[in-house]
This record gives structure tokens, sequence and C-alpha cells, in this order.
């Protein structure tokens, strides 16, 4: 199955999809509706910045063309003790007619011959709802195990889209 997923970046010509796929995710994993304005600014800063990172598409065949039907956000973590950075895997999604296709291994895939290929990338890493079992055994299937550490945060953009500081 994973011969026909075609893998490619992201680009601003599909800022309208990835947007629609995050606030999918979002509502889906952790029942947030998103504000589609702030979120639309995000992504499409991100696209514009590839300091901050980038996405890949997967894309399936459908009437005679290949259309998106997952993401993968990479973002970057710079460690000092290895010299390297992390590429942290995030904003994934596949739609769910698509999953159990393949398509978050070829996504996976992807990444890890980009990321071995790059002499700066010391790993990858990335973060899953505890509650998310289903995900949580993908990961580790594909060689993924989980990390030492918990991740702690302090959120200065609250549900309400505003910076609060």
């Amino acid at each position: 199955m994973t011969e026909r997923i075609l893998i490619r970046p992201a680009s601003q010509d599909d800022l309208e999809i990835i947007v629609m796929f995050n606030a999918a995710m979002a509502l889906e994993t952790e029942r947030r509706q998103l504000d589609l304005a702030t979120l639309r600014q995000g992504t499409l800063a991100l696209l514009e910045s590839p300091g901050y990172g980038f996405y890949i598409l997967a894309e399936l065949p459908e009437d005679k063309r290949y259309k998106p039907v997952g993401q993968l956000l990479i973002t970057y973590e710079w460690s000092d003790w290895r010299n390297g950075a992390f590429w942290w895997i995030q904003s994934v999604y596949v739609k769910p007619n698509c999953r159990g296709q393949g398509v978050f291994r070829a996504m996976h895939d992807h990444i890890l011959v980009r990321a071995k290929a790059d002499s700066r990338v010391c790993g990858l890493r990335l973060y899953v709802e505890r509650e998310n079992r289903r995900a949580q055994t993908v990961y580790q299937r594909l060689g993924l195990t989980p990390s030492a550490y918990t991740v702690f945060e302090q959120d200065f953009v609250l549900g309400d889209g505003i910076i609060h500081k």
C-alpha cells in the first residue's frame, strides 16, 4: 500500500488543507475548537519561515489525481549535549477513512531517512496525549520508545486565542 502514497513538502498553496487538518486533529484528540484565524496565521508563519520547521503531506490517488490525506510537522530543538538538533514530529493527522493504510508509516519513514541523512540531526521526538493508546501503539511499532522525560509547559495562549503574559 505504501508504494502508492506520495510524500511531498507542503507549500503556501497547501495552507487551507493544513489548517483544516490541524483543526480536525485538535478537535479529535483534545476536543479543542481552534480559532481558525489564529491557526491560519500561525500555519502561514511557519510556511514562510523555514527556520521554524516544515510540513510534509501524504497523498493518495483519488479520481486520477493525488490528494492530501495526511500531514506531519517537523520543528527543531537544539541539543547542546549532542551538538545537534532533534526534529520534533508534531501536528500528525491522517484522515479517518485513510487510517490503517500505512499513511503515517510512509510519512515517518520519509522523515527518518531525511533526518538520518542530515548530520545536524541527532534524533526524532514526539509527544502524544497520555490517553491516546492507539497512536502510542503505532509509534512503538515504528521503533519510537517512551522518553524518560515528562513534558511540562506554561501555555501563554489560552483557549480564547489571546496571548496572556
